[in-house]
């Protein structure tokens, strides 16, 4: 896979996805070019080129250029070797699918941009709002208990080790620097889940290095 090339840097959340379902598959050979989204650096012309709204990951593989988190992961499952981390079962892709969709449209935007944010780069989102904290602690509160009770009794939100666990690890790792932390994870199941998913190969190999 020397002929992979993924744009974006470690602190992104999805480009940590994208990571973590390459490490699932068994793939360490691939090159990564560091765009730091918090210095503004996906906004250069150069990666403009590449994404028209600025926006990593990118990636390029056997002469194919793939944007978005959604898209690039499941085209490596697709294509790449190894267990599937899409459901076999059209319940269970429902159940992987619903979580997806609702951490793009509801979840990312509370837990990253109100309440991790708040905490950790306010500068990046204009300075501290205790409103957009506030906002993003119910919205983000009620993102992770529906992504709970979509998982039930099941050891992942979709059965097994799915997509959708790759999506919300990352988030979850920024929300448990914040004191913030135990007011999001009170929820029935997290706790469960979340033991099985930091213990997780893909999960230890892919944690960013913080400064």
């Amino acid at each position: 896979m020397s002929d992979m090339t993924l744009w974006g840097f470690d602190g992104s959340t999805y480009v940590r996805t994208v990571k973590m379902v390459l490490a699932e598959k068994g793939v360490t050979e691939f090159k990564q070019v560091q765009l730091n989204v918090l210095k503004g650096e996906p906004k250069t012309p150069e990666h403009l080129q590449r994404h028209p709204f600025g926006k990593v990951p990118v990636l390029d593989h056997d002469g194919m250029r793939i944007l978005e988190t959604s898209a690039i992961t499941r085209y490596l499952n697709d294509v790449l070797p190894g267990k599937s981390l899409i459901p076999p079962t059209p319940r269970d892709r429902a159940r992987m699918d619903m979580i997806i969709g609702m951490i793009d449209s509801y979840g990312y935007g509370a837990l990253l941009g109100g309440v991790v944010a708040y905490h950790l780069f306010p500068e990046f989102v204009g300075g501290k709002s205790d409103s957009m904290r506030k906002g993003g602690l119910q919205n983000g509160r009620l993102m992770i208990d529906f992504a709970m009770k979509t998982k039930g009794s099941s050891p992942f939100i979709a059965g097994e080790l799915s997509l959708a666990d790759l999506y919300l690890a990352p988030i979850v790792f920024y929300v448990s620097l914040t004191p913030d932390k135990e007011a999001l994870f009170d929820v029935d199941g997290f706790a469960d889940w979340w033991t099985k998913t930091q213990a997780l190969q893909s999960y230890k190999e892919t944690q960013p290095k913080l400064g």
